[in-house]
């Protein structure tokens, strides 16, 4: 008789534009795990699905969501509202199954806070330098320059809640950060003693993406 065990929560975070939501996409695909499906209140890019990438609902929906307690993390971003529902998640992490999440340091705090039952492990994206970050923020479905200038303002923000994750890893090139990010997920406790040797490294990156 097998033994029971609990899912675990994998929340990746970034700031905008650091390539965050292709790396879980990619975990999502390799790994096989459940990939939590945030609602949120701002408009759909053109090639984003509705049910798929996010749920995309409207303001009072949203309040009325917060009202009725149903998410386990919301937080209000570049003047759009984003959310996690509470119960498709338990149902998955009771019955064993990994969850990941793509959500920005607010929403890892507040489910850092609730001290729910379930094992959390954080990793926090980072690009390889501003310019890259620009350009990807650019080059999106943004023909507007203001809306990434917005962006970039916000990084300086996002970017110092990278002390607070578990894991720091550099997306400098896709297949190898997933490589990186799979050596995490397949033995975190393993990973942690060689993890240790590149915070020198992760710190010069961040002063430099701060400087």
């Amino acid at each position: 008789m097998s033994i029971k065990t609990d899912g675990i929560l994998f929340i990746f975070s970034s700031p905008s534009g650091a390539g965050k939501t292709t790396l879980v996409k990619l975990v999502e695909k390799k790994e096989n795990f459940f990939i939590s499906v945030s609602h949120t209140t701002r408009k759909p890019r053109s090639n984003e699905v509705h049910g798929k990438d996010y749920y995309f609902v409207s303001d009072n929906e949203f309040k009325e969501l917060i009202k009725k307690e149903e998410f386990l993390e919301h937080a209000k971003v570049f003047n759009n509202f984003y959310g996690t529902l509470k119960r498709p998640v338990m149902e998955k992490l009771n019955h064993g199954q990994n969850v990941l999440f793509d959500i920005d340091w607010q929403g890892t705090k507040q489910i850092r806070d609730k001290k729910i039952k379930f094992k959390i492990i954080s990793i926090f994206v980072l690009p390889p330098s501003k310019q890259v970050l620009y350009n990807r923020l650019s080059n999106r479905d943004m023909k507007d320059k203001l809306i990434a200038s917005e962006r970039m303002k916000e990084f300086y923000k996002d970017v110092k809640h990278w002390i607070d994750y578990d894991f720091v890893v550099i997306n400098d090139n896709l297949e190898k950060c997933y490589q990186e990010v799979s050596e995490i997920i397949n033995d975190f406790e393993k990973f942690k003693h060689s993890y240790l040797a590149k915070k020198v490294k992760i710190e010069n990156h961040v002063k430099k993406l701060l400087s």
